[in-house]
């Protein structure tokens, strides 16, 4: 949540009306007080922060929320990516002169920010694997999720990853793509299904990277997924029991 409004609607609709049980929220992003109003309005969704430092879109940034000019590009918004990019030389975080100790004072202050404005959350997690950059961000981030007591880690829980299995390009694709990968799934696991939904309109038509073009299409076909009938029987049929991250300490 945050990143749009589009996004935002999507996923209240995609928890109301679907499979949805856990979203996480960006805390340095445009439509973040939006995302304050419906979390609270929605007290039953587990919430997470994801924490970022980079702003991708090209038509909607972002800014760092604490005062940190290694996070900043040349016009103080975050740099677009984590990792060197074809399209983008130069304009990765891991390409310029960050320091530990900013990152360290910017995730502090998304999640002070995040826990103020939402006492629940649970857990944090990494927007484009930005708390991957180096294995020090990974130790900060642990001890920042320890400290703020949102460490609620996945792996610590065995719970394993669950991907599309075949074609996820329309809507159509991931939808069967998602049944063949429900229909892999072993009885006693906890797995772990992670996308991004959004609602096909002007605003996010207008939304995109270089080499990630069609975030309307793609984000919407999401929305249909999770809120497709033929899934969400076969899930009742299959007795998944569809949980969030809070619910793993239970």
């Amino acid at each position: 949540m945050g990143y749009t409004h589009s996004g935002n609607e999507a996923l209240i609709k995609c928890y109301k009306e679907g499979i949805e049980t856990s979203i996480e929220v960006i805390v340095a992003s445009p439509w973040f007080p939006e995302a304050v109003k419906i979390l609270q309005q929605n007290p039953g969704i587990d919430v997470g922060i994801h924490l970022a430092i980079t702003s991708e879109w090209e038509n909607v940034k972002w800014r760092p929320l604490s005062d940190c000019p290694g996070l900043k590009d040349s016009n103080g918004y975050f740099f677009p990516m984590v990792f060197p990019n074809k399209n983008y030389p130069g304009q990765s975080i891991s390409e310029n002169h960050w320091k530990i100790e900013e990152i360290e004072k910017e995730f502090r202050a998304q999640i002070e920010l995040a826990l103020k404005k939402i006492p629940r959350i649970s857990h944090i997690s990494s927007h484009m694997n930005c708390t991957g950059i180096t294995d020090e961000v990974k130790t900060v981030t642990k001890k920042l999720a320890k400290e703020y007591k949102i460490d609620i880690d996945p792996q610590d829980y065995h719970v394993l990853y669950a991907r599309y299995e075949g074609p996820s390009r329309t809507a159509e694709e991931k939808i069967q793509s998602f049944i063949t990968m429900l229909n892999k799934l072993e009885a006693g696991k906890t797995y772990l299904f992670v996308d991004h939904p959004g609602i096909y309109n002007e605003e996010l038509k207008a939304v995109y990277h270089i080499g990630y073009e069609n975030v309307a299409e793609d984000r919407q076909g999401v929305t249909d997924l999770y809120t497709n009938e033929k899934v969400k029987v076969m899930i009742r049929e299959k007795r998944i029991q569809l949980i969030g991250y809070r619910d793993l300490v239970k």
